[in-house]
């Protein structure tokens, strides 16, 4: 069968030849179904999993629409790292063709952001909170916007912006295209879906859950004061690009820096990091300066460095589906890669929810034998006060926010804005809370009435 590729799908001539030019030959199933339809202006909703390609999919319409008119195109996503990587792609196919964009992230100057504004950009790529602060402050008007894409629309959900997400929607005129874009598809967002989307076309290139198949599995089971001697033997057996999840920023920072004295090169992303050591770290992992880097949730999604060939769960995540956008990172495209996840003995039944949604049983490894001389991973661990103060903070105490003794990391979902720091309220996604509900009595874990939101 001859391969598709991106002509007969009503894409602009002079765009074709920008994606000639760039290498783009072959689109991804996503690509060839999503973007027919929306360069039509028709409302889409497309679930893919990480990875195969959402981006050009909706920017190729995008781009298409606005280029030559007098409308505007708002791209809302939930991370600052996102925002700029999204902005890169718009930029590498529409750049020669006068495309002019803005990007309204927390963490960056202000005044800056408005004199982009001013300069009338065709598209302006947002995170919910600073958009917010932008229109409380009458910066930047949405009433020209004639095309929305909610780009990773459960994670934003699922960090507590469903009442900007609903704001923005109310801003933008009624006559409008929605395109939204998620790698999974939770009730609340079918129900914003129809409220506000007329007859989308629904296309899923692959089940919610589901992992690409490129990734291999593997699971030790140990106790949590082993698991650095552990990381240090297979540093040492893979030798390639890692990624390894922490689950709070206090334990991202120590990691990296033990991982340093193991002798790799390290960096580290987290909410603790400005904007700029955020990027600086993510352009050293991408050229190769650092072989390992060290990050919280908040690079779950959206980061697009190719080739990372391990991908480690030094702390299990918090919710099953954050497992599948981790090592949605390794596996890209056509290349291979695998995935590590450390868990102590308690959490077996974590790995059976993860099990479940991704209907994989996950393959355990024999954990070798350590020398934990000249390790210690006390710090990492989060005491039994930290818990209870977690567990409790439902029925009166306020945890502060800012303390990276957050035992579930929750703090990692700061941003600079004033909209970012804001606490939400029962915003979690239905599929998030579902899974703490299943640990009652099983382990403690933080009341779901409190998550931080971040950009």
């Amino acid at each position: 069968m001859e391969a598709a590729t991106f002509n007969g799908l009503g894409i602009a001539p002079d765009i074709l030849k920008e994606l000639n030019k760039k290498g783009f030959s072959v689109p991804t199933p996503i690509q060839l179904q999503s973007i027919p339809p929306a360069i039509e202006g028709k409302d889409v909703i497309g679930i893919a999993q990480t990875g195969t390609g959402k981006t050009l999919a909706f920017a190729i319409p995008i781009i298409q629409k606005l280029i030559s008119s007098p409308s505007n195109g708002l791209i809302v996503l939930p991370t600052r790292e996102l925002a700029i990587q999204v902005n890169e792609s718009l930029e590498k196919i529409g750049r020669s063709l006068g495309l002019r964009t803005a990007i309204i992230i927390g963490g960056d100057n202000m005044n800056r952001q408005i004199r982009q504004i001013k300069s009338n950009p065709h598209i302006i790529i947002a995170t919910p909170g600073r958009l917010i602060d932008h229109i409380q402050r009458r910066t930047v008007s949405l009433h020209k916007i004639s095309i929305l894409v909610l780009d990773e629309a459960d994670r934003m959900l699922d960090m507590g912006f469903e009442k900007e997400i609903k704001k923005i929607l109310v801003e933008i005129p009624r006559e409008r295209q929605i395109m939204l874009f998620s790698a999974t598809m939770p009730p609340k967002i079918m129900d914003i879906a129809k409220i506000h989307m007329q007859l989308p076309i629904r296309i899923e290139v692959a089940p919610a859950g589901s992992v690409t198949k490129n990734v291999t599995h593997e699971i030790f089971f140990l106790k949590q004061t082993s698991k650095i001697a552990l990381l240090d033997t297979i540093l040492k057996k893979h030798i390639g690009s890692t990624l390894i999840f922490s689950r709070t920023k206090f334990g991202a920072k120590k990691i990296a820096a033990q991982i340093r004295n193991m002798g790799h090169t390290a960096s580290e992303i987290h909410s603790d990091r400005s904007l700029r050591q955020r990027l600086t770290a993510l352009s050293g992992f991408k050229t190769g300066k650092y072989r390992v880097l060290v990050a919280t949730d908040i690079a779950a999604r959206g980061i697009d460095v190719t080739n990372i060939e391990l991908v480690i769960n030094y702390d299990l995540p918090e919710a099953p589906e954050d497992y599948v956008h981790r090592i949605g990172r390794t596996g890209r495209a056509d290349s291979h890669g695998h995935a590590i996840s450390f868990a102590t003995p308690n959490q077996k039944f974590t790995i059976k929810m993860i099990e479940r949604l991704i209907k994989k049983q996950l393959p355990v490894s024999k954990v070798p034998v350590l020398s934990q001389d000249s390790y210690s991973d006390k710090e990492a661990k989060p005491n039994n006060t930290e818990n209870r103060r977690s567990f409790h903070q439902g029925k009166g105490a306020h945890s502060n926010a800012n303390s990276p003794k957050n035992s579930y990391g929750r703090a990692d979902y700061l941003g600079h804005s004033s909209s970012d720091r804001r606490l939400s309220s029962g915003q979690n996604s239905n599929s998030r809370n579902n899974f703490q509900t299943d640990y009652k009595g099983k382990r403690s874990r933080p009341d779901s009435r409190l998550s931080n939101k971040t950009n």
